[in-house]
């Protein structure tokens, strides 16, 4: 008993041309499934709130972080600690995506017919992918590095400003209350 496929034919000799149609799919399921065992799955939330104070014009990578306006401690903490997010997340994406990468690819076939002549060529493209994710880990890395570097080099400062506003409050006399 033939099946029928989507298009009317039976499987076949008539469905060779689609035969890596779902390879694709298929490995990057495999390996989608592989890579959950040992990578945490990740969920990418971008609040792009667009309001006019810059005139709506920027860009999608800026919106992934705060404007640079460093005119506190507090600012660049939260410069450096959203950059790290920011980072952490997008290194593991891109590393997933490389994985993934080199799967789909390597169940295209070597045209020359080399024995894992495919997985070859697959790991060199994949390989500059995953120097993408390594790059990203190493500017989660430096974002959190910039501000401990900063409390270093600034701690003076910081102290100076955070002792004069943690000055004791003295109790007020109320004259008026009698």
């Amino acid at each position: 008993m033939a099946t029928t496929t989507r298009n009317g034919g039976t499987n076949g000799a008539a469905n060779k041309g689609n035969k890596f149609a779902n390879a694709g799919a298929a490995a990057g399921g495999f390996v989608g499934a592989l890579g959950g065992s040992f990578v945490p799955p990740v969920n990418v939330t971008v609040n792009n709130n667009k309001n006019g104070a810059r005139g709506g014009g920027r860009s999608h990578a800026e919106s992934l972080l705060p404007a640079p306006e460093f005119t506190s401690p507090a600012q660049v903490r939260n410069y450096c600690n959203t950059l790290r997010a920011a980072a952490v997340t997008l290194s593991i994406e891109v590393a997933m995506g490389a994985e993934i990468l080199k799967g789909v690819l390597a169940a295209v076939p070597d045209p020359d017919g080399r024995a894992f002549g495919s997985r070859v060529r697959a790991a060199k493209v994949a390989r500059k992918m995953q120097r993408s994710a390594d790059a990203l880990r190493d500017a989660a890395k430096n974002a959190a590095a910039c501000y401990a570097v900063f409390q270093q080099e600034y701690e003076e400062e910081i102290q100076r400003v955070r002792h004069r506003a943690r000055k004791p409050q003295q109790p007020v006399m109320n004259w008026a209350q009698q």
